[in-house]
């Protein structure tokens, strides 16, 4: 077969990967926007104290069987953001939203928005955002520490 041949073919195969690929896309795009769609519908704004948060499996969890069921298989081995709180007179467990974790503060009283049992956003007073430090502020913190 000649040179022109197999580049011809090896197009093609990349074509059909990039065609593929347009198509997955946008069908994972619709299954986000109506899970958004269906998290904006249900939340709700209410006050809970946080006690407790630590990344673990769900496995390991407090949660309900119903509730670890319905979560996908790639999510049931992975570590996921869980917040222990207490919401009136109940302590549950909750997920939280990844970029939210960090900044959730424990111990105090939170206004948060909830979707079930999912934590979408924080409301209220604005909570800093702690920043990590480069590699080289840590190596001059030290060195100051050291001094």
């Amino acid at each position: 077969m000649p040179l022109w041949g197999n580049i011809l073919i090896i197009v093609a195969v990349v074509i059909l990967v990039f065609v593929g690929l347009a198509f997955l896309g946008r069908r994972m795009q619709k299954k986000m926007d109506t899970q958004q769609s269906l998290i904006n519908e249900h939340k709700m704004i209410t006050s809970i104290l946080v006690i407790d948060k630590k990344k673990q499996k769900l496995s390991e969890s407090n949660l309900p069987k119903a509730v670890i069921d319905q979560v996908p298989k790639l999510y049931k081995f992975k570590k996921m953001p869980l917040v222990k709180a207490k919401i009136g007179p109940q302590i549950t467990t909750l997920l939280c939203d990844e970029r939210l974790f960090d900044s959730l503060p424990t111990k105090k009283m939170v206004k948060v928005e909830l979707a079930g049992i999912y934590i979408v956003g924080i409301k209220g007073k604005k909570i800093a955002t702690p920043k990590k430090k480069s590699f080289i502020n840590k190596l001059k913190s030290k060195v100051k520490k050291n001094n």
